[in-house]
């Protein structure tokens, strides 16, 4: 999905402050794999990407019973929302602490991307989130706290703005295997192959 607008991102630098723009306090990182794995894959997405979806249901999947599974490979998917729905399914993404059922709630959110992102307005979208976040064990409360909670979206949103400063992000998905740029396709063939040269 092709960033169209300058004005998202500024936003962002506006709003944020300063100390938060320097200085990143917590991570929102969600990672799998195994922090000594050789390799890591780096996947820079929005939640209402659709290509960000049609990429961790054709690749990640499969690169998880492969290589994630057997230590090779470390996965990592870096939030960064272009807009406002995808930021609060970013936010919901970090209620859980824990790690499994965060990536179950990555996997059903990106199954799932045309029902929930789908809703007519915001607070809709935001019933749809609360629904799946339940089913991986979260309860209304605690996901209302998080999509309230303007100190997480700071880091979230901080976290996109360096992102984009490190990575030069221009789409997304943006993918980065040990610091290079992925330019293939989007097909697990031709993304295996990259990753088998660098066993």
């Amino acid at each position: 999905m092709r960033i169209k607008t300058l004005y998202f991102f500024l936003l962002f630098l506006f709003f944020l402050p300063l100390s938060l723009l320097f200085s990143a306090e917590k991570t929102n990182i969600t990672k799998h794999g195994d922090k000594d794995a050789k390799i890591i894959v780096k996947v820079f997405s929005s939640l209402t990407c659709p290509h960000c979806a049609n990429f961790h249901k054709k690749i990640f999947k499969k690169l998880d019973k492969d290589f994630i599974n057997k230590k090779i490979v470390r996965f990592e998917h870096h939030g960064f929302p272009l807009d406002l729905a995808a930021l609060n399914a970013e936010k919901v993404l970090n209620c859980f602490t824990d790690n499994k059922k965060k990536l179950n709630f990555l996997n059903e959110i990106y199954e799932k991307q045309a029902v929930w992102a789908s809703g007519s307005d915001i607070n809709s979208i935001n019933s749809n989130l609360i629904k799946i976040g339940k089913n991986h064990g979260l309860n209304n409360d605690r996901i209302l706290n998080c999509l309230n909670d303007e100190k997480l979206e700071e880091q979230i949103l901080n976290e996109r703005i360096m992102s984009n400063k490190k990575y030069s992000i221009e789409s997304t998905p943006t993918i980065f295997v040990n610091e290079k740029k992925y330019e293939g396709k989007h097909n697990y063939k031709e993304f295996k192959k990259i990753i088998e040269k660098l066993l």
